[in-house]
């Protein structure tokens, strides 16, 4: 404002281009911000859609080391803390959990922005999976870890959701 002033008090060529390129910076900052926010609200809008949507292969009376019996398809906000889930090749892990048995290469780029995929197997620090990320290849079986609401993507959803950024005195 003070150098749109100066331009017009004292007019020169120069001390418009200055205002004219702070206001266009002004402009274009706030543009990039709204859009930088809709982009989350979007993120955080199909990271909850997914969530809703995926089904899992919950286990019923299954122990380690025995062969999977009966399973039944539930939706993932129905899987409670101790659930045992099967995960096959293209399907995606319906909540954050261990793996008890079997071995398996695990897309996470939805969570962490790796494209390479990781392997995930039961036992030993490498066991832990996130819901939301597709297993690639093979077949596991996850123990769920978590209560419902309080899994990876809750939290990342609710910190999409409550980023309300301040604005500063200049803006």
């Amino acid at each position: 404002v003070l150098v749109t002033i100066q331009a017009v008090v004292e007019p020169s060529v120069f001390a418009w281009l200055i205002a004219v390129w702070l206001w266009l910076t002004v402009v274009f900052a706030n543009l990039a911000e709204a859009v930088a926010e809709g982009r989350g609200k979007a993120q955080a809008d199909s990271l909850r859609k997914a969530k809703t949507d995926a089904m899992a292969r919950r286990l019923v009376d299954w122990a380690p080391g025995r062969a999977p019996g009966a399973e039944e398809r539930v939706g993932a906000p129905e899987l409670a803390r101790g659930d045992h889930v099967i995960v096959e090749a293209g399907e995606i892990i319906p909540a954050d959990g261990d793996v008890v048995e079997g071995i398996a290469s695990v897309d996470e780029s939805a969570i962490t922005g790796e494209s390479a995929p990781v392997i995930r197997e039961s036992g030993g620090d490498r066991s832990a999976v996130t819901g939301g990320t597709k297993v690639l290849s093979d077949r596991i079986i996850v123990k769920i870890t978590q209560r419902p609401g309080e899994s990876f993507l809750d939290r990342m959803i609710a910190l999409v959701e409550g980023s309300r950024r301040q604005k500063t005195p200049n803006e």
